[in-house]
């Protein structure tokens, strides 16, 4: 049993459709129906009624809804009531994206540092949906991810607050010749093109934000898939084609002429870098944290 098929359960009540309430829990709908299978599998019964449309709950499944929404509330009371008793521990954990904790972590940890001191600071990364999954169960203290209308809308919560940390944009980059000259130009018929999966953060991005509007008259020649910007940008810099990168992933090969970004028509894409919590009871240290970063991020803005 895992507590987010509890949730997903509760979503798909309050939403009333496997599409809408995969949307609200930021996962695939395919993905969605197979977690609440997986708790129907647990439970031994069938909660939902497939054979009906709209979507329907069987005997069982209404009367697992209150105890669901019971079990989650007593889930949480049990971390707040741990966590109160650990509240003098100069330790946290924080969710992170993959390519936030490469690009990003190192220098804000630096940033941050003369707070934190030598205090525990578990990082603990992973794709965005699974960092985000895994902040809504309570798994971290914090989540540090890039900022989307739809991740804003999966945490736009009345007990969930934000603050902006900074900016970095996804910047289509080239690898430079010995002569200061790009490997590649925007002026050629067609660009070797280094992505990601299409179901990753950065591939869904692309396609919605920079792929859409791009003229048909460059065509990209997609010759390798990974999943992590760490491994395309090895692969940009050794001149095998380009690629959309975190900028702050990028800017030491920039700011030394080893790679450069390439212009219209391939477009970047600025995004926003966000720190998460949860309102109510926090250890005093991260009380502390958060009251930093406050009045830190106040006086940057």
């Amino acid at each position: 049993m895992e507590l987010k098929w509890l949730e997903d359960y509760l979503a798909l009540a309050k939403n009333g459709s496997f599409s809408k309430a995969a949307e609200a829990r930021f996962v695939t709908q395919p993905a969605f129906s197979r977690r609440i299978r997986s708790l129907e599998s647990w439970l031994g019964v069938s909660l939902v009624d497939r054979s009906q449309y709209p979507t329907t709950f069987t005997k069982a499944g209404m009367a697992f809804l209150e105890q669901a929404e019971s079990l989650v509330k007593q889930m949480y009371g049990v971390r707040n009531h741990l966590t109160s008793l650990v509240n003098d521990t100069a330790e946290m954990v924080v969710m992170s994206q993959h390519s936030l904790a490469v690009s990003f972590m190192p220098d804000w940890l630096q940033q941050i540092e003369p707070f934190i001191g030598d205090s525990l600071i578990r990082v603990n990364t992973d794709n965005l949906h699974d960092s985000i999954d895994s902040f809504l169960s309570g798994a971290g203290d914090f989540l540090v991810c890039f900022s989307t209308p739809e991740v804003a809308k999966q945490l736009s919560r009345s007990d969930i607050e934000t603050i902006q940390i900074t900016t970095d944009r996804i910047v289509p980059v080239t690898a430079v010749k010995a002569d200061g000259q790009p490997v590649y130009r925007v002026s050629q018929e067609s660009l070797r093109w280094l992505t990601y999966p299409k179901e990753s953060f950065l591939g869904s991005l692309l396609s919605s934000e920079s792929l859409s509007d791009l003229s048909t008259e460059l065509k990209l020649n997609k010759v390798c898939e990974n999943a992590l910007a760490e491994g395309l940008k090895a692969l940009v810099e050794k001149g095998y084609g380009v690629a959309w990168i975190p900028e702050s992933l990028v800017k030491k090969e920039l700011d030394a002429g080893q790679v450069m970004v390439l212009g219209a028509p391939l477009k970047s894409i600025e995004l926003d870098i966000n720190i998460y919590r949860f309102k109510g009871k926090h250890s005093d240290f991260s009380t502390r944290f958060w009251q930093y970063l406050s009045a830190l991020y106040q006086e940057a803005g």
